[in-house]
């Protein structure tokens, strides 16, 4: 594994996939709107709602690593919880986006460098996108669909690139930090630590060529991820 491109790393899971390629000896490039919280962490800025820019701005990740890379991780991801009338369509729209149209962008733009390389893809869906819950028709729209889009890509790139599906439960992270009360986490509420997950996808990415892990399940141990 050398370099491995990582949205949405400057914060939450995405930081702690830099924190892990980083610890192997790899060389991790970020895409997100704000710089790596780790000094010296190669960059490109973009909203990722944004998907043509999305686009480049992977390109350019590619050129910044000599363009090759062994890896993609789709950690970028948000989500503003309430009911479907409640939610502004503009924000909606966006959670798609960045969620689900975002992932599917930045491993188009990737596939050719991954192709050469016989490289990974590891997508970050959730466990709301195996079960629905209410007030969360956007994220679960879109984590379903990471679902289903990653495994037509396992099947349409089989033999020329890995790709597995990574299906983490609540972290203990900034994401639930800007919601309303009655929709973060209680108090009693046992968290996954993303350093986790995050050694879960470098298992994924470190898999030898011929071997593929597929999908991971990963949450705390007193979640239930299936309805």
């Amino acid at each position: 594994m050398d370099a491995v491109i990582v949205t949405g790393g400057s914060s939450g899971l995405g930081a702690a996939v830099v924190d892990a390629v980083l610890k192997t000896g790899g060389r991790p490039f970020v895409i997100d709107r704000q710089a790596p919280a780790r000094d010296g962490v190669p960059w490109v800025e973009c909203d990722l709602a944004d998907t043509r820019a999305a686009e480049q701005a992977t390109r350019k990740a590619i050129e910044q690593a000599g363009g090759s890379v062994s890896g993609v991780v789709t950690a970028a991801g948000f989500d503003v919880p309430g009911a479907l009338d409640d939610v502004p369509g503009e924000v909606w729209d966006r959670i798609v986006a960045v969620d689900l149209l975002a992932t599917a962008a930045v491993v188009r733009a990737a596939l050719p460098a991954l192709k050469e390389s016989h490289g990974t893809v590891v997508t970050i869906a959730s466990t709301l996108g195996i079960k629905a819950v209410s007030d969360a028709t956007a994220y679960c729209a879109a984590k379903f669909g990471v679902v289903g889009f990653t495994r037509a890509l396992a099947a349409e790139l089989a033999g020329q690139v890995g790709v597995t599906l990574i299906i983490p439960g609540g972290m203990r992270t900034k994401f639930f930090d800007e919601r309303e009360e009655r929709y973060k986490p209680g108090p009693d509420a046992k968290l996954n630590d993303p350093g986790n997950v995050a050694d879960a996808i470098l298992f994924a990415l470190q898999q030898p060529a011929g071997c593929a892990v597929r999908e991971l399940v990963i949450a705390g141990e007193t979640e239930t991820s299936y309805p």
